[in-house]
């Protein structure tokens, strides 16, 4: 994979996957979990998502751009403890990308435990914010080891809610359920009307049927044939020096996803 005379890394494809994820946003709280969203969401404010509203980890919202993985640097934007994101979530004001540990067809999300939910094989985070952030503003979500123990057919305990969960709940859990896209270390994908998970992009170097072997469900095209499902798009040069220089000189990108 090249850009100009630039070898490009799948890593650096799954950043500029993950700041696509933000296009369009507007004025609101991006929080990204994990080295590459957050290097993406970075890339996404200081280039096409301006109004994007960046904290430092802790209660700062920040101006600037700063590296992952150090301190944040720049103006302070706002103050924004801990109660105040919870009146972001609540008013819908705020985009996550988590990191499920298993995700369905429907995008019912699994961060709490493998196994029966009474006697887990392992026992993971508890539910957090996924059920409040699902039914309450955008969420997208990052998977940086696409597999058939990630992406299920059914996830051992709901932490965040789904379509056709959202659906059984009626009104109050539909009103603001707005799951966006889902990134991996293979692909793109999407939902469609029946809110089921549909493949939009794989990455350069990654074909259909190996997503599919991945895959622990029947995927969905999008209408496309498995020779015409689109590629996801390269960084521009401009994109790749701000990810090599700017956003992530340790390149702590590549430890997520390696080449």
């Amino acid at each position: 994979m090249t850009t100009g005379d630039e070898t490009v890394t799948r890593a650096e494809v799954c950043v500029v996957a993950c700041a696509e994820v933000f296009r369009g946003s507007g004025e609101i709280m991006a929080s990204a979990f994990g080295t590459i969203p957050a290097i993406g969401v970075r890339l996404a404010r200081h280039t096409f998502a301006p109004d994007l509203l960046l904290s430092d980890g802790e209660a700062l919202l920040m101006r600037g751009t700063w590296p992952v993985g150090t301190p944040a640097e720049g103006d302070i934007e706002g103050w924004a403890p801990f109660r105040a994101v919870f009146d972001l979530v609540w008013h819908g004001k705020r985009h996550v990308m988590m990191i499920p540990s298993q995700l369905d067809v429907h995008g019912n999300m699994n961060i709490s435990a493998i196994g029966d939910y009474h006697r887990p094989k392992v026992q993971l985070l508890g539910a957090r914010g996924g059920p409040g952030n699902t039914v309450c503003h955008p969420t997208s979500y990052w998977i940086p080891k696409h597999s058939p123990r990630s992406l299920v057919s059914k996830v051992d305990m709901v932490s965040g809610v789904g379509h056709d969960r959202a659906a059984a709940a009626g009104p109050a859990a539909r009103r603001y359920h707005q799951l966006h896209r889902v990134v991996t270390n293979l692909g793109v994908l999407d939902f469609a009307a029946d809110g089921r998970l549909r493949l939009v992009s794989v990455h350069p170097g990654v074909t259909v049927p190996q997503v599919r072997a991945e895959t622990g469900f029947p995927l969905d095209l999008a209408g496309a044939t498995e020779n015409t499902v689109a590629t996801t798009r390269l960084p521009t040069a401009a994109e790749l020096r701000l990810i090599r220089e700017e956003l992530d000189p340790a390149g702590l990108r590549e430890h997520e996803v390696p080449s």
